[in-house]
């Protein structure tokens, strides 16, 4: 019997076809023109909703050839066709589901205008945040910087960029909030953002340079999945990418920084300590330095680099803890973690002026 999930549906004025892609009919109807061999629609679930922005909708789909989930992916401004196209130029560059190294990007199939909505194939997968605390974690740190090498290696042509600057302004746009909501934390937030605008305007030598590759920008767990099938009697792993829609041009150190912070993050949150998973973080780092090499820039200047992006994507965990109800007990934590190893960056650096004594 074919079924369709509402049990997330709400009605979206900037989305008005919404309840029109739910349903099974239309969305057959519809997927007949990117997909010619369907037969029918045998659920549409919605999976996420952000009101007024977009959605994310599954449909479960038989055709001649056999079973198909897909997952179409709505904007209620217009079709993201951006992310789409350069989805489908590193499907075609090596991102393949036949790749050799194991990484790849979900296929993207088609389009339907009238519903802002681009398609790609349902990957299967766990994804990374569920298997860091494993005994697992280490060994897929070490595959996740190759990951982000690859990518990183890939020229796609975009508009965008993410500098150091764009980042601190992310941290000065979203902390006084928090200052706002909880007026006595008001003075080590300034600390901190005093901090970091120090951390960003200190570059550690003249001949510095800063390479600017393609890069994800929200690289860390919940991005990454991780499927193995055996094969031959071997086990076979497949590391997939997804969701890609911030992609841009930027330091390659930013990807590794952010993934880096969310660990620090997640094993605060899940164990109280931060440095309870700082051996899946030095996997990471040390192998993307050590292993690949980025021209123009040393291996010191790239840890530098990975340093400055980890603490101000860490300070950023500051502001998302108190929007996220099951992080609120971390806000504090994470307010006197960021001040511990600010001051220990900026002695480290002898920064000159240290608003964290």
């Amino acid at each position: 019997m074919p079924t369709i999930n509402r049990s997330n549906h709400r009605i979206d004025p900037k989305i008005p076809f919404l309840e029109t892609a739910l349903n099974l009919q239309q969305a057959k109807h519809r997927l007949c023109t990117v997909i010619p061999n369907v037969q029918r629609i045998t659920a549409a679930n919605l999976v996420r909703h952000k009101l007024g922005r977009r959605a994310l909708i599954e449909y479960h789909i038989e055709t001649h050839s056999g079973p198909l989930t897909l997952l179409g992916k709505i904007r209620a401004k217009g079709t993201d066709y951006t992310s789409y196209h350069l989805q489908q130029a590193l499907w075609n560059q090596g991102f393949d589901d036949n790749s050799p190294d194991g990484y790849s990007v979900p296929e993207p199939v088609g389009v339907i205008p009238g519903w802002r909505m681009w398609l790609q194939r349902k990957v299967p997968g766990i994804a990374v945040t569920e298997l860091l605390p494993t005994n697992d974690g280490v060994a897929i740190c070490h595959r996740i910087a190759g990951l982000a090498h690859k990518l990183h290696g890939i020229p796609m042509p975009t508009a965008k960029q993410q500098t150091l600057t764009d980042e601190l302004n992310i941290l000065h746009a979203r902390l006084p909030r928090v200052a706002q909501k909880y007026p006595h934390w008001q003075t080590p937030i300034e600390n901190i953002l005093d901090a970091c605008n120090q951390i960003v305007a200190h570059h550690p030598a003249a001949d510095y340079t800063t390479p600017v590759v393609g890069i994800h920008r929200d690289f860390y767990g919940d991005q990454v999945l991780v499927d193995c099938e055996l094969i031959s009697q071997r086990w076979r792993y497949r590391i997939w990418l997804v969701d890609l829609d911030l992609y841009c041009q930027g330091h390659p150190a930013l990807d590794i920084g952010n993934f880096i912070a969310h660990i620090t993050e997640q094993s605060l949150r899940e164990t109280g300590n931060p440095n309870a998973m700082a051996d899946r973080e030095t996997a990471l780092r040390e192998t993307f330095i050590n292993t690949f090499s980025i021209p123009g820039l040393s291996a010191e200047n790239l840890r530098y680099e990975i340093e400055r992006y980890t603490l101000l994507t860490l300070v950023r965990h500051i502001h998302i803890s108190t929007r996220i109800a099951t992080r609120n007990h971390c806000t504090e934590l994470l307010l006197a973690l960021c001040e511990t190893r600010l001051k220990s960056f900026m002695k480290c650096y002898s920064l000159t002026k240290n608003p964290m004594n």
